[in-house]
């Protein structure tokens, strides 16, 4: 910097050199943000039941369907080493995996259709990220207070009662999240089986790394990260806005209604707000407080809003408390609020609109894929045969007795049992004159969800007027129990050029 000298004409320039951070680390520290430890609130309201109504039910079917037997075995079991997933009375192979398919389909389009509707329905109520951070939250609370206590707490120098409190709390958090990695690996190994041996110290290698990794990822996730899971790891919150429109209902803050905010006391009359130059909101924070995630409604939506509706049942707790009408934070719709601002009147949401293209299109196509799904489950046979030709023999002319000249093609019957009751089938071929089928006269006896596969030789007889070359042949196989059962497969008779 230049200083003019008052003591003479001459001037002196003097230099301050000053520290000039690189421009890489300029732009690292304006991209990094130090996170901020949320502190939820605590509350009640009609939302905050729905929420814990759907924490008891997912978590009741989660934890209590492994334990449920189903014709002497486990109802829903997803045997990888035997290649069979159990799932109440159905028995479902690899070659199944077109319902896997269809059910993966029928949820993406699900998410779709409720997303446009009702906005992040799935992620405020359902999704297990909030629901297992719904339940830390709650052990929290019991053992470390509601908000300003947990704050205190956290304050406060490390002493004997902050070690209790913290300890009990990781204790209770690093159970739940191992019974949970042990339910989940339940799922693939009977879970009964796992709990034997678990108490009787003789877990596997896979299972014991299942339940750690399961553990681990569930403790860390609800306990630790929470909302830094849905902010930043979650790819739905990302693109949720293409599924979005001004119709699609959201959480949204009444800014016609609520500004000016600002405090006031509780005497003041509704009715003179206007006058004082004051809306609804009194500015108490306190949707914010509640807030999983960490934001200000106010500001508009935002993509961090896992739409759970704590900041409703918030503001209408003090909305309560001050007499004034419920709604200032509530469920709505963009065009909604658009017409209270420009038309005045009722913000009601008109109900019309959810019969807009968009959602009548994706109600169309997931209802018939759920009608399809449904009727190739209740159509589906329990009996499949697969025939597989001999690749190292194609056609043979071989000796039968003393008589030469007989052609011989070799196949392989992979004959699959999916009922949960044991069955007897007959196989017989038709196609060529004459055709006989060796070796496969008695019947075949298939255990309950069991397969095999048998050697089939199918013969023909000399004298046969055939021309060479390849010829169609078909494969029945029948139960002899039960007489729906049959399953009727195509393949082809090479005849050699003799």
């Amino acid at each position: 910097m230049n200083t003019p000298n008052s003591g003479g004409t001459a001037q002196q320039r003097v230099i301050r050199i000053e520290p000039v951070s690189s421009p890489a680390e300029e732009l690292e520290e304006s991209l990094y943000e130090v996170r901020k430890k949320i502190y939820p609130r605590a509350l009640r309201g009609w939302f905050a039941g729905w929420r814990w109504a759907l924490v008891w039910f997912t978590q009741l079917i989660f934890y209590g369907l492994p334990w449920l037997q189903w014709n002497g075995r486990q109802m829903v079991l997803f045997d990888l080493g035997a290649r069979k997933f159990y799932v109440f009375g159905f028995v479902f192979w690899p070659q199944d995996f077109i319902y896997l398919t269809l059910l993966l389909i029928c949820s993406a389009l699900g998410l779709f259709l409720f997303t446009a509707i009702a906005g992040r329905l799935w992620c405020g109520y359902a999704c297990p990220q909030t629901v297992y951070t719904e339940i830390f939250m709650w052990i929290e609370r019991k053992v470390e207070g509601d908000r300003y206590a947990r704050m205190k707490l956290d304050a406060s120098p490390l002493n004997a009662n902050k070690l209790t409190r913290k300890t009990s709390k990781h204790f209770l958090w690093i159970a739940l999240a191992l019974f949970t990695g042990l339910t989940f690996v339940g799922y693939f190994t009977p879970i009964r089986d796992l709990l034997r041996e678990l108490t009787q110290f003789r877990l596997g290698p896979w299972e014991s790394f299942w339940i750690l990794f399961y553990g681990f990822a569930t403790y860390g996730n609800a306990g630790w990260m929470r909302e830094q899971v849905c902010k930043y790891m979650c790819p739905y919150a990302r693109f949720q806005s293409a599924m979005f429109d001004r119709d699609t209902l959201v959480i949204t803050y009444d800014s016609a209604r609520g500004e000016q905010r600002g405090s006031r006391p509780k005497s003041v009359d509704h009715a003179n707000l206007a006058s004082m130059g004051l809306g609804d909101c009194i500015d108490c924070g306190i949707c914010v407080q509640v807030c999983p995630t960490g934001i200000d409604i106010r500001q508009g939506l935002q993509y961090e809003c896992i739409g759970c509706a704590a900041c409703i049942d918030g503001c209408n707790q003090i909305m309560d408390k001050m007499n004034y009408p419920r709604g200032l934070i509530r469920y709505s719709t963009e065009n909604a609020l658009t017409q209270l601002a420009t038309q005045g009147g009722s913000a009601s949401i008109p109900w019309r609109r959810v019969f807009r293209p968009r959602v009548l299109v994706y109600t169309a196509i997931l209802s018939a894929l759920v009608i399809a799904t449904l009727a190739a489950l209740a159509l589906r046979t329990p009996l499949k045969v697969n025939v597989i030709r001999d690749r190292g023999v194609m056609a043979r002319v071989i000796s039968v007795g003393d008589e030469y000249g007989w052609i011989e093609n070799v196949y392989r019957l992979q004959i699959m049992n999916q009922d949960e009751v044991a069955h007897r089938y007959q196989v017989r071929v038709e196609g060529l004159p004459g055709l006989q089928l060796e070796h496969l006269n008695e019947e075949i006896k298939l255990d309950a969800a069991s397969s095999r596969s048998i050697p089939v030789e199918l013969e023909l007889p000399p004298g046969q007027e055939i021309a060479p070359g390849s010829h169609p042949v078909t494969f029945h196989v029948q139960s002899v129990d039960r007489s729906d059962l049959v399953v009727t497969e195509r393949s082809v008779f090479l005849i050699p050029h003799l």
